[in-house]
C-alpha cells in the first residue's frame, strides 16, 4: 500500500485488523529469540460475539416495503419486475438498534441493476417527493456490472467518499482526498467479485474510520472527519435501486457492537 498522507497511519493501524498471513521465511527474531508472531486473517465465519440479525425464515426485525422485500430460502430477498418496477429507491430497514462502532458481515448475492447496504443511515421523513422507506447514509455500494461493488458511498450525500481500491480522508468541510492505494493493478480487486454468486461483506466502522471488505479483501477505507455532514452511528438497511427488473439477497447477517 502506497500512503500519502500523515493520517494515513490512522488507515494502516485500521488495516492491520484485515491483514492477511502470508506464508514465508521468518523475519528475523522477536523477544527472547522466538520467531515474531504474524498477523492472522479473519475469519468470515467468526461470530463470537456477534448477535443474528435474521432469522432465516421472516421480515421479523426488518420493515421495508412488502410489494418488494420477503423471506424466503434462507434469505431476505428485494425483487422487483417489468409488472411491479420499483419507481424509486427502497430500502429494507433493521429496527434493532441504531448502532455506533460495530462489525457487520453478511452476504449477498445479486441478478441486475443495483443494491447496497447502509450503515450509519437515517430514514428520511416520507413526503411527496420521498417514499416511505427511504435511506440516506454511508453505503457499501454493490451493482451487478461491478463497476462500483466495493466503494463506500453516500446515498443522497456527498456520493463517492471512496472508489473500490482507495483509502481516503475527508477533511472537515473538504472534499475527499485519497491518501492511499489497496491494490497493485488495475481490477485486481474486482477480480475477486463474484458475478451472480453469493459473496461476502464485513464492514469496519469505529469512530471516523470505515472499512470495507469484499471476499477477505480490503476494497475501500474512509476516515471521515467532516464533522458537518458525518455520522457516527445510525440505522443498517438494504437498497433496491430504480432501474429493469432486479432480484438481491442477503443472509447470514451477522452484527457485533464494538
Amino acid at each position: 500500500m502506497l500512503m500519502k498522507h500523515p493520517l494515513a497511519i490512522a488507515v494502516m493501524t485500521a488495516a492491520t485488523l484485515t491483514a492477511q498471513a502470508v506464508p514465508g521465511p521468518p523475519q528475523g527474531r522477536g523477544r527472547g529469540g522466538a520467531p515474531p508472531i504474524r498477523p492472522e486473517p479473519l475469519a468470515m465465519a467468526d461470530h463470537a460475539g456477534f448477535e443474528s440479525l435474521f432469522d432465516g425464515s421472516s421480515l421479523k426485525g426488518w420493515d421495508g416495503d412488502p410489494a418488494f422485500w420477503r423471506a424466503a430460502n434462507g434469505a431476505l430477498i428485494g425483487q422487483s419486475s417489468a409488472e411491479n418496477p420499483v419507481k424509486q429507491n427502497t430500502f429494507l430497514i433493521w429496527r434493532g438498534g441504531v448502532p455506533r462502532d460495530f462489525e457487520l458481515k453478511l452476504e449477498y448475492r445479486l441478478s441486475a441493476t443495483n443494491s447496497g447496504v447502509q450503515i450509519r443511515s437515517v430514514q428520511l421523513p416520507a413526503g411527496p417527493d420521498i417514499g416511505r422507506w427511504v435511506m440516506q447514509g454511508y453505503q457499501a455500494d454493490i451493482d451487478a456490472d461491478n463497476q462500483y461493488t466495493g466503494q463506500i458511498y453516500e446515498e443522497r450525500g456527498r456520493g463517492f467518499l471512496a472508489l473500490r481500491g482507495q483509502a481516503t480522508y475527508i477533511p472537515d468541510g473538504g472534499r475527499p482526498k485519497v491518501i492511499g492505494n489497496l491494490q497493485q493493478a488495475p481490477d485486481e480487486l474486482k477480480a475477486l467479485i463474484k458475478t451472480g454468486d453469493w459473496n461476502q461483506i464485513h464492514v469496519i466502522a469505529r469512530g471516523s474510520t470505515i472499512i470495507q471488505i469484499l471476499n477477505g479483501a480490503v476494497m475501500s477505507m474512509v476516515v471521515d472527519e467532516d464533522l458537518k455532514n458525518r455520522q457516527l452511528g445510525g440505522l443498517i438497511g438494504f437498497q433496491m435501486h430504480v432501474g429493469p427488473p432486479m432480484k438481491v439477497e442477503f443472509r447470514n447477517i451477522w452484527l457485533k457492537r464494538l
